[in-house]
């Protein structure tokens, strides 16, 4: 059958879907574990293991968000599929934030869906008929159709990307990252995100999206989410893909092409292994300027420019690598001169709307 050998957690506070749900992916197969709260979901993760989550978000006692962090703690390469009708818009965004494969939302008409959700969510060891490619391109069509809204909506527009940003100051355990981004209109153009790779490795990354519109908003939820997936088959020792610049920005084009956004994408990406501090960097387009910045000031980086992400036909990324010396920053910064000059004066803000400095702005990674 389908989902045969297949452990499913399932946490449900709403008893007759529970049951209906329970009962199809049974009958397809899997062995079904139930709950019907975040806290019994919880316990039944650690007793036992699965292969694959199901939760809907809103639940006495643990709410199915909160219970989602608290397991990928525990195990961050099991799956999960958030299935939900309240709020959608927002708990879209959050379900990203914690890495969830996918979002389905009630009611689900046909439960078939599930199924199909489950299948492209699962990686190589459970599914040997689903080629890893596939799986990407499938994984994100319920996601886009949860965002179709935020062409349209330019308040759910900003409030999602907003709540994509990280803090204005971003402390790991190895560097510090701190940067400045100004709009003037209420979605960015502009777009930053850092995460930690395991123990040797940050990733840092700053975008530009063309034209300047709501579909910079949903640029910013595709381009996180296409990263996070990476992140999670990093974690599963699937791919190393996350920190191989070059090649993460031609599977970014590839994710954004298809895509069907028709949005165009200056980016600058970068990975610091921790232990050398050897930055590997790759560019797409040429709206940003990479620097070192030490006692002296900035120092740029040529690299040569390359096609924006997004155009079919787009050739390769420019790529460059550097050793960081002891006292250097690593600085990602848009062109206008204003920008430079507060990066030199450490004048950091996170995203501010202000409509007396040029969009865009400056991330830096200290260590």
């Amino acid at each position: 059958m389908a989902l045969k050998e297949l452990v499913v957690l399932l946490v449900e506070d709403d008893p007759v879907f529970r049951r209906i749900v329970a009962s199809f992916l049974g009958s397809r197969g899997a062995t079904v574990l139930e709950a019907d709260d975040g806290e019994q979901g919880l316990d039944r993760f650690k007793q036992y293991a699965v292969d694959i989550v199901l939760a809907d978000l809103s639940m006495p006692i643990m709410g199915g968000l909160v219970m989602l962090k608290k397991m990928s703690e525990i195990n961050p390469s099991v799956p999960s599929i958030v299935i939900s009708g309240n709020q959608v818009m927002a708990d879209v965004v959050e379900a990203l934030r914690i890495g969830a494969s996918d979002y389905l939302v009630k009611p689900v008409a046909d439960l078939f869906l599930i199924e199909s959700a489950i299948k492209q969510c699962l990686d190589e060891r459970h599914m040997k008929d689903v080629q890893l490619e596939d799986m990407e391109e499938l994984s994100y069509q319920e996601l886009q159709d949860n965002l179709v809204l935020l062409e349209q909506n330019a308040e759910a527009a900003k409030s999602v990307q907003q709540q994509l940003f990280p803090p204005s100051q971003i402390n790991y355990p190895c560097a510090k990252i701190d940067y400045s981004l100004f709009k003037s209109d209420e979605v960015s153009a502009y777009f930053i995100d850092t995460v930690n790779v395991g123990e040797r490795h940050l990733v840092m990354y700053m975008a530009h999206f063309t034209p300047q519109d709501n579909r910079a908003a949903f640029g910013s939820v595709l381009l996180k989410s296409f990263v996070n997936q990476k992140l999670k088959l990093f974690r599963d020792g699937s791919t190393q893909a996350i920190i191989e610049p070059y090649n993460m920005l031609c599977y970014l084009n590839e994710r954004m092409t298809k895509s069907g956004l028709d949005i165009f994408i200056d980016i600058v990406y970068v990975v610091v292994e921790l232990t050398q501090f050897r930055a590997s960097i790759a560019q797409a387009g040429h709206g940003l300027r990479c620097y070192l910045r030490n006692s002296e000031g900035l120092m740029p980086l040529a690299l040569p420019d390359s096609l924006q992400l997004g155009i079919l036909d787009w050739g390769q990324p420019s790529s460059h690598f550097r050793t960081l010396m002891p006292g250097e920053s690593f600085c990602i910064s848009s062109s206008a001169p204003e920008h430079k000059q507060m990066l030199l004066k450490d004048h950091f803000c996170g995203l501010t709307y202000d409509t007396q400095t040029p969009n865009g702005g400056y991330v830096q990674l200290t260590f």
